[in-house]
C-alpha cells in the first residue's frame, strides 16, 4: 500500500552519481591482525540519537526504513517573508552568526508562532499547516509492521525537541525515533553541518538494521536529495568491496523530492518576533555576553514609493481594461494596476500633508486607455470631483495597467493618444494613500534621522524642499493640468510596480507584493491574500540548510524599486 502511495509522487530523476565519496565504510572499520572488526551496533546504542525515550523494534522484524524530514516535507513551516524584508535581511535572519541568540531556524518561539501560536494551534492539530500526502505516508509507514519510521531534522535537540514532539503528537503521528541535530553526537561525534549530522545518524541506523532491505527517505530540499542520493551510492559501492562485503548487505535507496510546502507567519507576528529577537540579541550586546565587536541591530524601513494605493477589487477590474494583441501569451504579461504615484520614495512632510496624509481616501475615474507600441497598457484617471486636491510627480495621474516583457513603465510618459472608455468601464473607485515598504534589518546608528533611516546605502537624500521645486513633483489643485505636461522624453514616469497588492486596505505601509495574475507571487495568504493565518506561499524557494547559508543566500535583486516596475 506504502509503495502504490509513493508512485503518485513527483519523483526527480534518480541519477547515479560520479564516483566522490562522502563516506566509505571501510573507514569505519578497525583493524585487528589483518581482518576488518564491525564496531558493534545495537538498537539500544542507536536509542540515544533520538528525542523520544522509547524502545526501539528489533533488528531482525526490519525489513524497510522510512526517514521524514519535518521542515517544509511534513510539516508547512514558516519561511521569512519576502514580502515583509529585504533581501539582504533574509539572509541574515538565515544565519545562524548573525544575531547572539541564533537567527529564524535557531529560534523555536518563531516556529511555535506558526498560526496562531501554540496554545491555539495544539488543540487544533495546527489544521492547515501539512503536506497533508506525506502526513498520510507517514500513517501507512506507521501500519507497516516491518517498517522503521524516522523523523529527521536538523533543528537543534536543545532548542525544538520540546515543541517538534508537540506538534508531531498533536496530529498523532508515531515514529520509532524522532531525531535532533544534538550538540554532540552518541560517541562525541561533532557536526560540521546538518547533512554530516543526517549521514552520521543513516549510517548508524542502516547499520544496526542490517537486515533491512531498503530504505525510502522524504526531502524537500534539492541539495539535500543530491547529497542523500550520492551517500547511499558511495555506501552501497563501499558494501560490495571483497573487504567489507560481510557487514551488510547492500540496500535499495530511494530518495523522493517532495515538493516544498512553505508558508509564511501573520505579517504583524512575523515582524514582532523578530523585534523581539533582535532585542535580546542587544540586551546580550550591551551585557557584554557577546563575541567582540557584535554590532547591536534594528529594524528599519526602506519606502520605495508613496502613492494611491488601488483596492484588490478594482485591481481585477482595472486589468480587464487590457486588451492584448492576438497570439500574445499572457504569460509575457506582468499585470500591475495597483497604484496611482505620488513620489517614489519616502514622501515629505510637506507633500503628505499635501494629499492628506497616510490613509487619506481620494476617489478617482477612468478617462481613458492607451497602448504604447505594444509594450505598455495604462488607464489614466482624474479625481472626482475635479476639483479634488491631489499631487503626482507624474504629468498625469496614470495607473500602468500591465508591461510586457522588455517593457518599461517609463513610456508611459510617452503616450500621446488616449483614447476614452465607454460608460461602463469609466470606473470609479477610492484609493488610499499609502506607501510601498520593505523592513531591513542593520547596525543601529546614532543621531540617525528618519529620513536617513529610510536610505540603506547610505547616500541620503535630502527631502522636497518645495512641491514644484527641483524635485519636479506636480501640484494638482486645480480641474485640468493638461497644459503643464511635460514634453515627450523629458521625464521618466515612476509609478507602478510589478506585482499586484492583497486584500484590505492600505492604510499605512504596504508591505512587498500582493499576489495576482502574471504577477509575483503570493502575498500573506493563500491565494495572494492577506490577513488569516498567513498560510501564503513564498514562491520560488528561498529554503536552505539551516546550516549551511552561503554568503549570497537572500541576495537578489527583490529589494531593488526597478524590481517592482
Amino acid at each position: 500500500m506504502l509503495r502504490t502511495a509513493v508512485k503518485a509522487l513527483s519523483l526527480l530523476p534518480h541519477r547515479r552519481p560520479s564516483p566522490p565519496s562522502t563516506f566509505h565504510a571501510s573507514t569505519q572499520l578497525a583493524s585487528s591482525g589483518g581482518s576488518y572488526k564491525m564496531a558493534v551496533r545495537t538498537v539500544t546504542s542507536l536509542r540515544r540519537w533520538s528525542c523520544d525515550d522509547k524502545d526501539l523494534p528489533s533488528a531482525s522484524t526490519i525489513k524497510a526504513i522510512h526517514v521524514y524530514d519535518f521542515d517544509n516535507t511534513l510539516f508547512a513551516s514558516p519561511l521569512p517573508n519576502k514580502h515583509i524584508w529585504n533581501g539582504s535581511t533574509i539572509g541574515q535572519l538565515a544565519s545562524p552568526d548573525v544575531f547572539v541568540n541564533g537567527g529564524w531556524w535557531h529560534d523555536s518561539a518563531i516556529l511555535a508562532s506558526t498560526g496562531e501560536g501554540v496554545e491555539k494551534e495544539e488543540g487544533r492539530a495546527w489544521k492547515g499547516w501539512w503536506n497533508e500526502q506525506i502526513v498520510t505516508l507517514v500513517e501507512l509507514s506507521m501500519q507497516q509492521k516491518d517498517a522503521l519510521t524516522v523523523l529527521l531534522t536538523g533543528r537543534s535537540e536543545s532548542g525544538f525537541s520540546d515543541l517538534i514532539k508537540r506538534i508531531v503528537k498533536s496530529r498523532k503521528l508515531d515514529f520509532h525515533m524522532v531525531c535532533l541535530k544534538p550538540a554532540i553526537g552518541p560517541a562525541n561525534q561533532k557536526f560540521k553541518n546538518t547533512m554530516e549530522f543526517k549521514q552520521e545518524l543513516l549510517k548508524d541506523i542502516v547499520y544496526t538494521y542490517k537486515d533491512a532491505e531498503e530504505i525510502r527517505i522524504y526531502e524537500d530540499r534539492v541539495k539535500h536529495t543530491k547529497a542523500f542520493r550520492e551517500f547511499f551510492f558511495n555506501f552501497n559501492k563501499d558494501l560490495m568491496s571483497t573487504a567489507v562485503q560481510q557487514i551488510r548487505k547492500p540496500l535499495t535507496a530511494e530518495v523522493v523530492q517532495v515538493a516544498e510546502n512553505a508558508t509564511q507567519l501573520d505579517p504583524v507576528s512575523e515582524v514582532a518576533e523578530i523585534q523581539r529577537l533582535i532585542n535580546s540579541h542587544n540586551a546580550l550586546v550591551k551585557a557584554g555576553n557577546a563575541p567582540r565587536g557584535t554590532p547591536p541591530y534594528q529594524i528599519k524601513k526602506t519606502v520605495f514609493y508613496t502613492g494611491y494605493m488601488i483596492p484588490q477589487a478594482m485591481t481585477e477590474k482595472l486589468i480587464s481594461l487590457v486588451k492584448l494583441p492576438p497570439g500574445m501569451p499572457d504569460s509575457d504579461i506582468r499585470y500591475l494596476a495597483n497604484s496611482i504615484l505620488i513620489t517614489p520614495k519616502p514622501c515629505p512632510k510637506s507633500i503628505l500633508d499635501k494629499v492628506g496624509g497616510i490613509g487619506n481616501k481620494v476617489t478617482w475615474k477612468v478617462t481613458g486607455v492607451s497602448c504604447f507600441e505594444n509594450k505598455l497598457w495604462a488607464a489614466r484617471v482624474e479625481p472626482v470631483p475635479k476639483s479634488q486636491r491631489y499631487y503626482s510627480e507624474n504629468p498625469i495621474p496614470t495607473i500602468v495597467l500591465a508591461i510586457r516583457k522588455g517593457g518599461k513603465p517609463a513610456d508611459a510618459v510617452r503616450i500621446v493618444n488616449w483614447h476614452p472608455v465607454p460608460d461602463e468601464q469609466s470606473y470609479k473607485f477610492e484609493s488610499i494613500v499609502g506607501e510601498k515598504v520593505l523592513l531591513r534589518v542593520e547596525e543601529e546608528q546614532a543621531n540617525e534621522s528618519e529620513w536617513e533611516s529610510y536610505f540603506p546605502n547610505k547616500t541620503h537624500k535630502r527631502p522636497h524642499e518645495d512641491e514644484q521645486g527641483t524635485n519636479g513633483g506636480h501640484t494638482r489643485d486645480f480641474r485640468s493640468r493638461q497644459e503643464d505636461r511635460r514634453p515627450n522624453g523629458q521625464s521618466n514616469y515612476r509609478g507602478g510596480n510589478q506585482n499586484r497588492g492583497g486584500r484590505g486596505n492600505h492604510r499605512g505601509p504596504s508591505f512587498g507584493s500582493r499576489g495576482g495574475r502574471g504577477g509575483g507571487g503570493g502575498g500573506y495568504g493563500r491565494g495572494g491574500q492577506s490577513g488569516g493565518r498567513g498560510r501564503g506561499r513564498s514562491g520560488p524557494s528561498q529554503y536552505k540548510s539551516l546550516d549551511d547559508v552561503d554568503k549570497n543566500y537572500g541576495n537578489s535583486n527583490y529589494d531593488d524599486p526597478n524590481s517592482y516596475y
